[in-house]
């Protein structure tokens, strides 16, 4: 545990005004403070109704108080929550009080969990699922967030470190007492299948990590066509808001414009882009180039061919997995059916505008087939897990090098596998993952 002189707090609940506001105290002076603040404190995690006051006797507030001694805390410190009423001047003030007291100040954002980990209540790996689940917004968000939160992605990465942990000591023991009656003759041989399958497991999870990413930061859908195409009536009706401007003017929509749904628990991120055409007219150049590089970027494009107008186009050829999509099937007067459109839709009357779900959803899951959702979601475990992958490898194909050598690289993996959980690293990057967290968590 990693002792700390400073007690921090703040408010550890959502945004003012509200019905409660829950403020959190860690450190050695909590206890101490809030003592002084509310009198006798009450036993630990049993909730107790207290008046709160300043220093010098001025009422602050009547709430709960709840006392968690260290280690048994979020913190792994001494920890004291105030649940009061939530208004601005109620918590601001129970806030400056605090503060008033010397060794204590405001927590910095993410402090709390910085101390959590430091003090081995929590893992980097856990505390990036605490930061996905604070943030997340759909139920797939929620239940990738949550394997990592509770620990399950942390299992298997310490179940792969434990298997190079007992290897490397059956190449140690050949290494060191292979001179000794009790200690077989190249018993590393036996293990070297082990190695084997722990690469392919840590292969498979690098495989893993575009489903992740998807789940975790959404299913990047491109809508794009010829000018008027119906692009932008469709991203209203399919986010069922006005989120792009509508008008009859070819080429209204110059910039990329971007909105998010959430369909049966999946994140889409859906682009309107500009009117693919040629044009003299610069804005709308730009406007066209980005609609490419959007595109690009995409997971799906979703190419619209306006049926009123152009019921016999052909899709453009585009480098991404496209979908092709008959519009504006309720103005069509006697309509023919477009062979190269997969089905129509109607923006107005919400023709069709179902099955597009759908197929949104076969193409997103089709991205998303795995067995557990204990995958990795962030580049940060992928570069690691490749660079151990690399160093299984070197150990595996080596099989002339001196065992020394091959033992060195399973050390390396190990160390990579230790670097995912946070067990090895730099403070750069703790700051950068504590940072993002909001000011009481």
């Amino acid at each position: 545990m990693t002792a700390r002189s400073d007690t921090i707090c703040a408010l550890a609940s959502g945004g003012l005004p509200a019905g409660v506001a829950v403020i959190r105290v860690s450190g050695p002076s909590s206890f101490e403070a809030v003592s002084q603040m509310v009198g006798s404190l009450p036993e630990p995690r049993l909730a107790a109704l207290r008046t709160l006051r300043t220093t010098s006797g001025e009422f602050l507030d009547r709430g709960l108080v709840l006392v968690f001694p260290a280690p048994n805390s979020f913190t792994g410190e001494d920890c004291v929550e105030l649940h009061l009423h939530g208004g601005r001047a109620v918590v601001n003030a129970a806030l400056r009080s605090l503060a008033g007291f010397n060794g204590i100040r405001l927590a910095e954002a993410g402090e709390f969990s910085k101390r959590a980990f430091e003090n081995g209540k929590m893992d980097l790996v856990e505390v990036e699922g605490l930061a996905d689940l604070l943030s997340a917004e759909t139920e797939m968000q929620r239940r990738l967030a949550g394997e990592q939160a509770n620990g399950h992605l942390s299992a298997v990465y310490d179940e792969w470190r434990e298997k190079l942990v007992f290897v490397r000591a059956m190449l140690e023991a050949e290494l060191d007492f292979s001179d000794e009656g009790d200690i077989p003759g190249s018993v590393s041989d036996r293990i070297w299948a082990d190695v084997g399958e722990l690469k392919l497991q840590v292969d498979r999870a690098i495989g893993n990590l575009r489903a992740g990413e998807i789940i975790r930061d959404g299913f990047k859908v491109a809508l794009a066509g010829l000018p008027n195409a119906g692009k932008s009536s469709l991203m209203n009706a399919l986010a069922q808001r006005d989120v792009a401007i509508v008008t009859p003017v070819a080429g209204t929509t110059r910039d990329v414009v971007r909105c998010e749904l959430d369909i049966d628990g999946y994140k889409f991120e859906l682009s309107d882009t500009a009117g693919l055409r040629d044009t003299d007219d610069l804005v709308e150049q730009e406007g066209i180039r980005r609609a490419f590089r959007t595109i690009n970027d995409a997971d799906l494009v979703l190419h619209l061919i306006d049926l009123s107008e152009q019921p016999k186009a052909q899709p453009i050829d585009f480098d991404r997995p496209t979908l092709c999509i008959g519009t504006k099937s309720d103005l069509a007067s006697n309509l023919v059916p477009n062979s190269a459109c997969a089905f129509h839709v109607s923006s107005a009357s919400g023709e069709g505008l179902e099955t597009l779900r759908l197929r949104l959803l076969d193409a997103v899951r089709s991205h998303t087939q795995v067995e557990s959702l204990a995958i990795p979601s962030r580049l940060r475990h992928a570069e690691r897990l490749r660079l151990a992958s690399r160093h299984l490898a070197s150990a595996l194909e080596g099989s002339s090098l001196p065992l020394e050598i091959r033992a060195e690289e399973l050390r390396l993996a190990s160390v990579e596998l230790a670097r995912v959980t946070g067990r090895i690293d730099t403070e750069t990057l703790l700051g950068k993952i504590f940072s993002e967290f909001c000011v009481g968590k």
